[in-house]
């Protein structure tokens, strides 16, 4: 399909196809760790509480190494920490699936989820930093960080449907044994592509070397990702209890699909098109599109008139989101480029717990119709923000190095 020309376009790159299908591959873990610790601790001890306590833990590691992770990539290059933390998440998933399943001590459980989340791979940002590398121009870019938008979602869909079928009907320990698996092959086999990573950027001595981070576009970045992460956090729990209250429980999983669905065909579209507005300009009228798409929720009263509004909800979502990450890969150093992207990956991160947290507070006194408030306002909140972005976000970022020919790889 003409269309479809971009996408063939930028996977005809030698090396692009295969570290994007890697990638893909490696960070299945994103989205089945986090729900495969719920449904093994609460297998093992019979209380959602603990399950939930123990997975915030490990997201909550997560969160706050990725960042340091990030700087570790740009400085030490991909294969390098890639490898290492690959082998330390895999052994400290087995660890942790062992302390449960022989009901050690809850310190050792706690301990080794922490440890698994501080060093699950950041996959998705160095798969970014790529495809800035082997690319030249930005409309091929932004086509690539639109196949990469869909890949997520495609995560998203995969990866809960596949946790849950292989817990509960195979065995507990099968859903996170699985993602162990496919995380720490995925991550080696595409730590192991040397020829398309970005070069090392080592550190001098004099920290005056050191490019300089553009918070002024960055820190509104990062201000709009935690409060999308709010807002993907409040609506995940909401759907949840808003199938329970229509009676259609077994409805949630389709009804989060739908919305992921509308996001992956919205992605799917952004890559194919050359947009004439700049990136600053998407992101704010993509932030309030998703502001104004939490709105029509508070009123919905069935759970088939709820598949079709998050399905069009989705359509600003990925849109959205390949804007802001096209906007840091204009804007921060290739230096640093992997650890501004780390750095807005952990702000969506970041926000959606305290999102989960919000809602089930408001649903447990309210209703869910009530809780999708949390993820209005949080929708808002981000478009406020956006209205601090740069018009112009710089395009030639310091310390940029030079790209090779697509013909020399």
């Amino acid at each position: 399909m003409p269309f479809l020309a971009s996408y063939r376009r930028i996977l005809a790159v030698p090396g692009a196809a295969l570290f994007s299908a890697t990638g893909l591959v490696a960070r299945l873990p994103i989205s089945m760790v986090g729900l495969g610790i719920v449904l093994l601790v609460e297998s093992a001890t019979g209380s959602y509480g603990v399950a939930g306590a123990v997975s915030a833990c490990y997201m909550i590691a997560n969160a706050v190494l990725a960042i340091f992770q990030g700087r570790l990539l740009d400085r030490l290059g991909q294969a390098r920490v890639i490898g290492v933390a690959s082998i330390l998440f895999g052994v400290a998933m087995v660890v942790f699936v062992v302390a449960v399943r022989a009901d050690w001590s809850s310190l050792v459980s706690y301990g080794a989820a922490a440890v698994a989340g501080a060093s699950l791979p950041q996959v998705g940002s160095s798969v970014r930093a790529r495809w800035s590398f082997v690319l030249e121009t930005p409309a091929d870019k932004q086509t690539a960080f639109a196949l990469e938008a869909v890949v997520d979602e495609a995560v998203f869909i995969v990866g809960p449907i596949l946790v849950t079928v292989l817990a509960t009907t195979v065995h507990p320990v099968a859903g996170l044994g699985a993602a162990i698996v496919v995380g720490v092959l995925g991550s080696v086999a595409f730590a192991a592509q040397r020829r398309t990573a970005p070069p090392v950027h080592a550190v001098r001595r004099h920290h005056v070397d050191r490019p300089a981070m553009p918070w002024r576009t960055v820190a509104p970045l990062v201000v709009i990702a935690a409060a999308q992460g709010v807002l993907f956090g409040g609506a995940e729990v909401t759907t949840v209890a808003f199938a329970e209250e229509q009676g259609n429980e077994g409805y949630a999983g389709g009804l989060l699909a739908l919305w992921a669905l509308g996001s992956l065909l919205a992605g799917v579209m952004t890559g194919a098109v050359t947009w004439r507005a700049g990136v600053a300009t998407r992101v704010r009228w993509g932030s309030a599109a998703m502001a104004l798409t939490m709105a029509p929720l508070l009123f919905v009263d069935s759970v088939p008139l709820m598949g079709v509004v998050l399905l069009a909800g989705g359509l600003a979502i990925a849109p959205t989101l390949i804007a802001a990450m096209s906007a840091i890969e204009q804007s921060v150093p290739s230096a640093r480029l992997t650890e501004g992207m780390a750095v807005f990956q952990t702000g969506l991160v970041a926000g959606v717990a305290p999102g989960a947290l919000l809602s089930g507070v408001v649903v447990d006194h309210h209703g869910a119709s009530t809780a999708y408030l949390v993820s209005l306002l949080a929708g808002v909140a981000a478009a406020l923000a956006a209205q601090a972005l740069p018009r112009r976000p710089r395009v030639d970022a310091p310390g940029a190095v030079s790209r090779a020919p697509r013909g020399s790889r």
